[in-house]
Order: C-alpha cells, then structure tokens, then sequence
C-alpha cells in the first residue's frame, strides 16, 4: 500500500483493531488483533497467535472494505517470511522425561542454552 494510504488508515487504528476482533470473534476464531504498525512495505498486523488462512482472508476483507484507503493498492494480507530459521535434527528430547508431551518455546530455550 502507499504510505497514503498507510496513513489514513493508521489515524484510526484503534476502531479498526475493535472492528477486525469483532470480525474475528465472531467466526470463532482463537486470534485477536493486538496492534496495527505502518512501515515502508505496508500494515503490520500483529496478533496474538499465528493466524489462520481463514483469519488472514477476515482480515484482508476488512482492510479491502475500509473507507480510508484506495482498495486497489490492497495486496492480499500473509504471514511474515523469515529469512532465517533453526533447524534442529536428530536431537531426541523429552521434557520432564514424558515422551507423550510436546516441546513449548519455553523448552527450545532450554535447548538451545
């Protein structure tokens, strides 16, 4: 989007984080809207889990319908991609010993120390 466009939708970001948690809300969706950041690419989204391709479509649609912004400049949304990644192989690890349970961030920092 254009830093124009970017603008006028960031000067009332505040209804439409509420708006876009309605949305979400009410399709029953476990993700919510933390804040809206502008930077030269674009909107940032930020929620509070990874979204969903459903919710990506919910909140691409919002964005889309928005009166602050020229619609064509709206790029389909999507998750970040990193340019870095870990990649972890061959390394048997069970935390408390339980071999049934799944690794948490938590449990990777311990690894990684």
């Amino acid at each position: 989007m254009s830093n124009d466009n970017n603008n006028a939708f960031m000067k009332n970001s505040v209804a439409h984080i509420a708006n876009i948690n309605r949305l979400l809300s009410n399709a029953k969706s476990e993700v919510a809207v933390n804040y809206i950041r502008s930077n030269p690419i674009g909107l940032l989204i930020i929620t509070n889990k990874v979204a969903l391709q459903s919710d990506l479509q919910i909140i691409g649609q919002y964005v889309k319908k928005s009166e602050d912004i020229n619609k064509l400049q709206v790029e389909e949304p999507r998750l970040p991609q990193s340019k870095s990644y870990l990649k972890i192989i061959g390394i048997p690890y069970y935390p408390n010993g339980k071999s049934q349970e799944h690794l948490n961030s938590s449990d990777v920092e311990v690894i990684l120390k």
